[in-house]
């Protein structure tokens, strides 16, 4: 990895815990890049039937395959992200990523990287969503007021069984008991 790399790209590499296998990617991700994208973080990855790197950028989540015989490229722009998951074992994880309704699983992620790109994924779905929020249920009584925190609970209730902290039926549950209020 040497002077050639943007910026951006050289900060995201330096922060890798390893660059096993990435290394061609890395070298073409310039190629694969937005115009005026900068990219944030990078690791290591499975997707389908490739090992390639999975990167985060100011705009989106994707995984990139650029090998001799064969290339793929997924993305998942981060609007269209509604959640992500992280699971790990002793020494790799996978991040589970949940957009415009289907679901896409990344194996052999580092688990250091794995967790902050997830983590990083997940504040910037926060970030977002109070804004987007907002203007549609504007104050205007009390009772509307109890609206949005009902809806953001069921969304933060949903975010903890995708994590697998609640089981299905506490989801249920507790879904039903917070829907009751509205």
């Amino acid at each position: 990895m040497g002077d050639e790399l943007r910026a951006d790209i050289q900060a995201a590499v330096s922060k890798m815990s390893s660059k096993v296998g990435s290394r061609r990617e890395i070298k073409k991700l310039p190629e694969y890049l937005w115009e005026g994208e900068r990219v944030d973080m990078i690791t290591s990855g499975t997707y389908g039937a490739g090992t390639g790197i999975v990167v985060l950028t100011d705009r989106r989540l994707f995984f990139l395959k650029d090998g001799v015989m064969s290339k793929t490229s997924e993305d998942f722009p981060l609007g269209k992200i509604s959640s992500v998951q992280w699971s790990s074992g002793m020494l790799l994880g996978k991040i589970i990523v949940f957009a415009s309704g289907n679901k896409a699983e990344i194996l052999n992620v580092q688990k250091a990287d794995g967790k902050a790109i997830t983590d990083a994924v997940r504040a910037r779905l926060s970030q977002d969503s109070p804004p987007e929020a907002a203007p549609e249920h504007p104050p205007t009584s009390p009772a509307s007021d109890a609206q949005p925190d009902v809806y953001e609970q069921l969304a933060k209730l949903g975010d903890l069984r995708n994590a697998g902290v609640l089981t299905d039926e506490e989801f249920e549950k507790k879904k039903a008991e917070l829907l009751s209020r509205i």
